[in-house]
């Protein structure tokens, strides 16, 4: 009990000193750096002499506000399962989130849209920092319950720098097509949560396990988040697209493919679960898994049926992962991967990838149109074949697991540091090694009472 006083005393600190680091920097950052861009400038939009229903944010704000919702409301009670752990899964994924966007936003400006000494910001650089969220928050996942907010921070900070990179070799570089992110955020951020769970395994967790399971009433919670990714998933594919008919054919796509994972994941939840009884646990994460199968080829002639054959796929594979693949992962492999962030966001992001380069792959200008050109320019203009995009779609997936791969590895190295704050193997998954919790989670942690134990207790 001795170094209990002093644990305290650092908690008391990091935090603190680290959000007002990280806070004062990126301050500082912005004011040398970032500047709004010709469609938010007061002078420059007046200068080009626009109306003012022609701003960009007229079409682009609706699909960021429901963005935005996924990233704080369906990411965040999405992981509000574990019994005790329902602060937290909420409220670091708020602070998480908060700093990703500030961090993303300088990260991604100085590769996207650095001019003239400066990063211009609008509402596209704000759906493309909650992108950058997004696959932060997945890696998350993996970790979830195991690590502390200043870890946490800290991870977000490594990441946001790998993702920005491995996004501008993929976007840039190599002119992939991922506009609903299977490999740039799905893929990306799984195998990076994955890889730092490996390096981060705490042989010991067994002393936790009673607290790792979910009750009635935060499984009901974490439904919340199911449905509300479900719900705004076609605003997150078509978000980023083309205007007109790309944004439309993603958002058609996304919406066939998600009502088909769905009824694959009953399905399958039913045929493997006891008594042919449904878990809880598939139907909040694989019935998602439609939305990011699609993700790369979203704005691809995927066709209607093709979208419903993915999703169906794609909840079948979740499904089985988390019933079969999980415990073998933790087991054999020693990744103790939380939220299962493997079958929901690692698997069908790269299916999502190997369907992009097949679409890719028959890609034809009959097939195309003149719509051809906002899908794939380079085809449209003959600097590629559709053989060689299909190749460089394959080439995209195989740079963004090396880059989850390696930066997992240091994000874990970092995250060992002795002064961090991680909590014990017997406190993982408990809200008030961080929380103040009124009641002490005694009502959670019983679950609800059945009439007979009511009567008993009376």
């Amino acid at each position: 009990m001795a170094g209990s006083p002093r644990r305290t005393a650092g908690r008391r600190l990091q935090l603190p000193l680290l959000c007002l680091l990280l806070q004062g920097a990126t301050a500082i950052l912005f004011a040398v750096f970032v500047r709004y861009n010709h469609e938010t400038d007061a002078a420059l939009w007046h200068w080009h002499n626009h109306s003012n229903a022609d701003n960009e944010f007229y079409f682009r704000y609706p699909s960021f506000q429901d963005v935005h919702t996924m990233i704080f409301v369906g990411f965040g009670f999405l992981m509000v399962f574990l019994q005790r752990y329902g602060f937290s899964s909420v409220g670091f994924t708020f602070l998480s989130a908060a700093f990703a966007l500030q961090w993303s936003t300088l990260v991604q400006g100085f590769f996207h849209s650095f001019h003239h000494g400066h990063i211009h910001v609008g509402v596209e650089s704000m759906i493309d920092a909650d992108f950058c969220a997004g696959a932060v928050l997945i890696s998350f996942g993996a970790i979830l319950g195991k690590t502390g907010p200043a870890q946490l921070l800290l991870m977000a900070l490594l990441e946001v720098v790998l993702f920005g990179l491995n996004e501008f070799v993929l976007l840039s570089l190599l002119r992939v097509k991922d506009a609903g992110g299977s490999m740039t955020i799905h893929a990306f951020g799984a195998y990076f949560g994955l890889v730092l769970s490996r390096v981060l395994y705490r042989p010991q967790l067994e002393k936790s396990k009673h607290r790792q399971g979910s009750v009635y009433r935060s499984d009901l919670f974490a439904m919340i988040g199911t449905i509300f990714l479900w719900i705004f998933w076609p605003s997150f594919n078509s978000a980023p697209t083309t205007l007109g008919d790309g944004q439309h054919r993603s958002a058609l796509n996304t919406y066939y493919s998600l009502t088909a994972s769905t009824l694959s994941t009953f399905a399958l939840s039913a045929l493997v679960g006891r008594d042919g009884r449904l878990d809880m646990v598939h139907i909040q994460n694989a019935a998602l898994a439609g939305g990011v199968v699609v993700g790369t080829s979203a704005e691809m002639m995927l066709t209607p049926f093709g979208a419903l054959v993915a999703g169906f796929l794609a909840g079948t594979v979740s499904t089985l992962g988390y019933k079969f693949f999980t415990p073998t992962l933790e087991s054999k492999l020693k990744v103790q991967d939380t939220c299962g962030v493997h079958n929901l966001h690692g698997m069908p992001g790269v299916l999502g990838a190997l369907l992009g380069v097949l679409v890719a792959g028959l890609a034809t200008h009959e097939a195309y149109g003149d719509g051809l050109e906002s899908v794939f320019p380079l085809l449209a203009k003959g600097q590629r074949s559709a053989t060689s995009q299909a190749m460089h779609q394959l080439f995209g997936l195989f740079v963004t697991l090396i880059f989850a791969s390696v930066g997992g590895s240091l994000g874990g190295l970092l995250l060992r540091l002795p002064f961090l704050d991680s909590p014990p193997d017997s406190q993982c998954y408990e809200d008030q090694v961080y929380w103040e919790v009124p009641g002490e989670h005694e009502d959670l942690a019983q679950g609800p009472l059945r009439a007979e134990e009511l009567e008993t207790q009376a």
